[in-house]
C-alpha cells in the first residue's frame, strides 16, 4: 500500500527525533520531545493528560497554562503493533491528508511514536454518529477523503486480502493462560474454518466492483472529532489508512454504530437510514470528482449492496486483529472477547448480506 501513497512535494517535512518514551514512566521522554517542539515552554510548567480511549496505543496531551489551547499530542505505539501497522505508511497518509486539509499537523516522529496537533472539538459517541446533522457531515467528509488523488498516476490496488492473509498467519496457536486458552478453543472458529471464510470473502467481494480509493479504514466514533461551532467533522488516527475498497470503509463505519465498550449490534443502521447516508455520501463524492451531484436510485442501491457485503470483511479483519492484540497488547481490554463478538456477528450477518444482489 505504501507504494501507492504519493506525498505532495510542498508537504512540510516531518523531523524524526531520537527519543524513546517509556509508557510506564512517560514524563522524561515526553519532556525531551517538548523541548524540541516547544522550546519556550518551561519543563516544570508542562502539564500532561492521559487519554484512555484508544485500544492500539497510549495517547498523552502536553500543554501549559490553565486551558488546553496549544496542545501537543504524544502517541506512544502499543506493544508489537508494528506487526499490525505499517508505520511509514501511516506517516505518508498523515502528510497527504494534512496537505488536503483533512488532518491535523504532524509535528515529528520519535522512536516509538509520533507527535501531532490537537484538534478542538468533541470525540463522538455511538448515539452521535446516528444523529442529524452529524451523520451527513461524516458522509460528506468521508467522500472528500475518498476523492483524494494521492497515487501519482498508478492505478491503486487494495491490499486488504494481503493484509488479512498476514494477520491470519499471525494469529496465536494457543494462550499460556489456561482460562484464556479454553475460551480461545471453545469460542473462536478453528484456523481451518477461518481460512475457508477468508478465501470465500475474497472470491465474493472482489466481484462487486467497489472502487479502490484512499480510505481511513478505522472510522470508529472516537476517531471522529465534531466541532459544533465550526459545523464540521474531522477524522483522526491514520494507522490503518491507505488504498482500499470504498465499500469497506463505509461498511466498517456502519459496524461501529454498535460501539466499542458495550457492543450492541442491534444499532447497526437499517436500510432506510443507510440509503439517506449513502445518498449524502455519493452527492459529495461526485461533486469532489467533478461529476456533478446528480445521484440515481440505482447508484445508491449498488453502493448499499457493496457496503453490506464488505461489512462482513470488516468483522473478519477486526476479529483477526483482536486475536493478535489478545496475545501482545499491554492495554487493559478484553481483546479475546472482542474477537469472539466480531466473528459471531460475521456469521450472523453472512446469510442476510449474501442474499443481497446488485441491481441489473
Amino acid at each position: 500500500m505504501a507504494n501507492y501513497i504519493h506525498v505532495p512535494d510542498e508537504a512540510p517535512a516531518v523531523p524524526k527525533i531520537d527519543v524513546t518514551v517509556d509508557e510506564s514512566d512517560y514524563r522524561p521522554g515526553a519532556l525531551k520531545l517538548i523541548k524540541e517542539l516547544r522550546p519556550s515552554w518551561k519543563p516544570s510548567e508542562v502539564k500532561m493528560k492521559f487519554f484512555t480511549d484508544g485500544i492500539t496505543n497510549k495517547l498523552l496531551g502536553c500543554y501549559v497554562g490553565a486551558v488546553m489551547q496549544d496542545v501537543v499530542l504524544v502517541r506512544i505505539y502499543g506493544n508489537k503493533t508494528e506487526l499490525l501497522i505499517d508505520r511509514e505508511n501511516e506517516v505518508k497518509s498523515f502528510r497527504v491528508l494534512h496537505a488536503h486539509r483533512c488532518a491535523p499537523r504532524l509535528y515529528c516522529t520519535f522512536n516509538n511514536g509520533l507527535c501531532y496537533e490537537f484538534l478542538q472539538g468533541t470525540a463522538l459517541e455511538p448515539e452521535d454518529i446516528r444523529s442529524q446533522p452529524v451523520f451527513r457531515l461524516i458522509a460528506r467528509q468521508l467522500a472528500k477523503y475518498h476523492a483524494i488523488h494521492a497515487h501519482n498516476g498508478w492505478v491503486p490496488q487494495s491490499d486488504l486480502w494481503l493484509k488479512m492473509g498476514k494477520y491470519f498467519a499471525l494469529i496465536p496457536k494457543y494462550f499460556k493462560d489456561p482460562e484464556q486458552n479454553a475460551r480461545f478453543n471453545m469460542e473462536v472458529p478453528s484456523p481451518q474454518c477461518l481460512r475457508e471464510e477468508l478465501v470465500w470473502l475474497q472470491q465474493r467481494l472482489s466481484l462487486l466492483g467497489s472502487p479502490v480509493v484512499l480510505c481511513h479504514n478505522d472510522l470508529l466514533c472516537k476517531n471522529i472529532i465534531y466541532n459544533e461551532a465550526a459545523g464540521n467533522v474531522k477524522f483522526i488516527d491514520y494507522e490503518y489508512a491507505g488504498y482500499n475498497y470504498q465499500a469497506f470503509d463505509i461498511g466498517n463505519h456502519f459496524n461501529e454504530f454498535a460501539g466499542l465498550n458495550e457492543v450492541d449490534y442491534s444499532h447497526y443502521p437499517g436500510r432506510a437510514f443507510q440509503l439517506q447516508w449513502l445518498r449524502s455520501y455519493l452527492e459529495a463524492y461526485k461533486e469532489h470528482k467533478g461529476q456533478g451531484s446528480e445521484v440515481t436510485d440505482r447508484e445508491v442501491e449498488v453502493l448499499y449492496v457493496q457496503v453490506n457485503q464488505f461489512a462482513l470483511a470488516s468483522h473478519f479483519f477486526w476479529g483477526l486483529w483482536a486475536l493478535i492484540q489478545a496475545k501482545f497488547s499491554t492495554i487493559d481490554f478484553d481483546f479475546l472477547g472482542y474477537a469472539v463478538l466480531r466473528f459471531n456477528q460475521y456469521f450472523k450477518m453472512k446469510p442476510e448480506a449474501t442474499a443481497l444482489n446488485l441491481p441489473e
